[in-house]
């Protein structure tokens, strides 16, 4: 990958995780402190100065109650904030509850 296209994916990454803050109406200390990074990571994360760690990318995620691919979609769920709400409730169930709840999906959605 060349300078330029890792310095546009860090931008867009970091534009994305404003977003997400915001959109929680929380401030940079306020994400720093739910996801125990330093505001000036933060920061640098948001203003593409920096990349992140997987597991700077979790502990964000986490923090801001999103997917971690939110992060890296050009069509956001940010447009459609149920999408998140659900995407990150379905992430917490066991495989057997996903495939019990793909059959009540199948049953409800045939019939529309």
């Amino acid at each position: 990958m060349t300078d330029d296209t890792m310095h546009d994916l860090r931008k867009r990454f970091g534009r994305l995780v404003s977003a997400h803050r915001r959109q929680q109406q929380m401030t940079q200390d306020q994400l720093a402190e739910c996801a125990d990074l330093s505001v000036d990571m933060i920061s640098r994360i948001e203003a593409g100065k920096s990349g992140a760690s997987f597991a700077t990318i979790d502990k964000l995620a986490t923090a801001l109650k999103v997917d971690p691919a939110e992060f890296f979609s050009a069509k956001s769920a940010l447009t459609r904030p149920r999408i998140t709400k659900i995407v990150t409730r379905l992430a917490r169930l066991t495989d057997d509850d996903l495939k019990w709840l793909d059959g009540v999906l199948e049953a409800v959605l045939k019939h529309r």
